[in-house]
């Protein structure tokens, strides 16, 4: 059997594919033999079958680290149902879960270990790795770890320290979706990439229809757009509040809508999901939570409400259109006042250096941390609490609380919706001498687990409590008191769930004299965010250029054509032609004169256009003094053109 045999008949075993996407089997291939490679594939392009199937393919654990918990957790659960035996570790899990994941990797014939970065630096998990016989180092989200990328990751630095402890000559797979060439060169330096090898699929859609809009009525556009194109839409703003606000417009309109973010329950966002995927909701009003991992192909609109921080942020929600390669329209609604929100997002993003040093105090004073103590510690974190009980700003806190992450002082994770986990801390013997008979109902919640959940004697399992209780007849508060019960008794380890986001301390306190926010972390990355900002605000406000073009040459690719369909393209000039076939006959006249100086019936003649469009082409260049009829009749260039 070849490689390519082989690679496909994983394919096939565990996805149903008969045959890869572009690109996949390139990455694929390069992965499997050992080279250092990085994948640069759209969103929804497939980038975790670049991974897994080499990994299926040979010895060993794959090792992936990724930043987003939620997609690391769909990816492992997708996994298990496919029989393919997956683990992950973040922060948010105990000691003793993290200890057993681990082990198992080292003992079992796990094939893929998901690893948050943060975990990275730490004794416990580079001793374990060092003991893993580790086939390959996936770093999904690569662009995390430049300081030219426009979400920078410090934990990411870690990954080229990591390498020494795996066997020699494991591979490096990097991955992300949107990356510029500056940020593509520092991937490859940061991971120490031994071939400089880069797969890229074009970022070119051109199925997507890219518009910019300015407009004082952006519900009534919204409404507009939704009522003329029919299917499937995602709507994005910036805000929680916003998104059901929007999405109980929508009902009232007669759309059939639901809003998303992060703060929601998992069952709940769940249920959202699963309602918009399968059509009975046409309409998602979300903030950028909702798209990773989430792959619906017949997505006709993407509206954009609020400005977005970044084109790269912009291009991956957009991209959430059309992944069927049908006609489909990313529309970004923008007014005046959403330019001034947008730059005062810098201040924001950056407060002042005085304010983040109180935040780092007042934080250690909420959780009664003194002065060099409190490394390594960790609790579930309240935002709203904690800027109440200080007297805060909320969004200044946030990115405050950032920056200091950023500096190596504390670490802040996502909100994590963490199911309620049961693990048997007695062999299958030892459970079998145990005397229950003054509760009976402990005995059955043994049961019941023993059959709802497999493997449960080796990893800690999620338990759905809602079906438990059901079937046992207990409420939920009895359920819970009875794990607990069976939990002091050294049956089981019951952790309960919790809907909550975690602040870790990375370091032990200092006192305010000797936080040290560097430049690198404040002021380099302040400028690159304005950079950032200003290229968004360049893009909405450009008329002169088609939409698609910007994009792509902001990605580094410059030798892009007009897209033909996006509202610049589409709008008719002066000249009443579009400006693409203006541009296009523009571009031939141009070639035509650069040559030799040419007669206005051969000008005309030769040319695939329309003769009136030529003519009025012609005729529009003179007169804006491009080119100009000498007296023999031959048109001749004027000025030199510009790109």
């Amino acid at each position: 059997m070849t490689d390519s045999e082989k690679y496909l008949a994983v394919l096939q075993k565990y996805w149903g594919h008969s045959a890869f996407r572009p690109l996949q089997e390139q990455i694929i291939d390069a992965a499997y033999h050992g080279k250092d490679v990085l994948g640069l594939m759209p969103t929804g392009g497939g980038k975790s079958i670049t991974f897994q199937v080499p990994a299926l393919c040979k010895e060993g654990t794959c090792l992936v680290i990724t930043p987003l918990i939620a997609l690391m957790k769909d990816q492992v659960d997708n996994l298990r149902l496919k029989g393919i035996k997956a683990l992950a570790v973040y922060s948010g899990m105990t000691h003793s879960e993290i200890l057993q994941a681990y082990d198992n990797c080292i003992l079992g014939d796990y094939k893929f270990l998901y690893v948050s970065p943060e975990r990275l630096a730490t004794d416990l998990f580079l001793d374990k790795v060092s003991r893993m016989n580790i086939n390959m180092l996936v770093i999904d989200e690569s662009h995390c770890i430049s300081q030219w990328g426009y979400d920078f990751r410090p934990s990411y630095l870690k990954i080229a320290d990591v390498k020494s402890f795996l066997p020699a000559g494991t591979p490096t797979l990097a991955l992300t979706a949107t990356a510029t060439p500056e940020v593509v060169e520092d991937i490859q330096n940061q991971l120490q990439f031994r071939e400089h090898l880069v797969y890229k699929k074009s970022f070119a859609r051109k199925n997507i229809a890219y518009v910019v809009r300015k407009t004082d009525d952006k519900i009534g556009q919204m409404l507009h757009i939704l009522n003329s194109v029919p299917g499937t839409s995602i709507i994005y703003v910036r805000n929680r509040k916003k998104t059901k606000e929007v999405a109980d417009l929508l009902r009232n309109e007669g759309f059939t809508a639901d809003h998303f973010h992060a703060g929601l329950a998992h069952e709940t966002k769940d249920q959202k999901q699963e309602a918009w995927k399968n059509g009975s909701c046409r309409v998602i009003v979300a903030t950028n939570a909702f798209g990773m991992g989430i792959d619906k192909p017949d997505v006709r609109t993407v509206i954009h409400l609020d400005l977005p921080d970044t084109l790269e942020a912009y291009f991956q929600e957009a991209g959430r259109a059309g992944r069927d390669e049908k006609k489909a329209y990313a529309v970004l609604l923008y007014n005046q006042s959403d330019i001034s929100k947008l730059k005062k997002r810098i201040a924001d993003n950056f407060p002042e250096r005085s304010f983040i040093t109180q935040v780092y105090r007042e934080l250690a004073c909420y959780y009664e941390i003194g002065i060099d103590e409190g490394d390594g510690f960790m609790h579930a974190f309240n935002l709203i609490d904690f800027c109440s009980v200080f007297h805060l700003p909320s969004l200044q806190t946030f990115n405050a609380l950032k920056i200091l992450q950023q500096a190596g002082y504390v670490e802040l994770t996502d909100e994590l919706d963490q199911k309620s986990r049961v693990m048997f801390t007695v062999t299958k013997k030892e459970l079998y001498d145990q005397d229950l008979s003054f509760d009976p109902k402990l005995d059955e919640i043994i049961n019941l687990l023993l059959r709802s959940y497999t493997g449960l004697f080796a990893e800690y399992a999620m338990i759905d409590e809602d079906m438990l209780s059901h079937r046992l007849s207990l409420s939920k508060d009895e359920l819970y008191h009875k794990l607990v019960s069976l939990t002091k008794k050294g049956i089981i380890q019951y952790i309960p769930g919790k809907n909550s986001p975690y602040i870790i301390f990375t370091h032990r306190r200092v006192d305010d004299q000797h936080l040290k926010i560097s430049k690198d972390v404040y002021e380099k990355r302040l400028e690159r965010f304005q950079d950032k900002i200003q290229k968004v605000i360049g893009y909405v406000q450009d008329e002169d250029h088609c939409r698609s073009r910007m994009l792509l040459q902001y990605f580094g690719e410059t030798n892009s054509c007009d897209c033909g369909i996006c509202d610049y393209c589409l709008k008719r000039n002066e000249t009443g032609i579009t400006n693409k076939e203006f541009n296009q006959i523009k571009e031939y006249i141009f070639s035509r004169l650069k040559t030799a100086p040419t007669h206005f019936k051969q000008l005309v003649e030769e040319s695939s256009h329309l003769e009136k469009h030529v003519v009025e082409a012609i005729r529009y260049l003179q007169d804006e003094g491009w080119i100009e009829m000498e007296s023999n009749g031959l048109f001749k260039l004027k000025k030199e053109p510009t790109a």
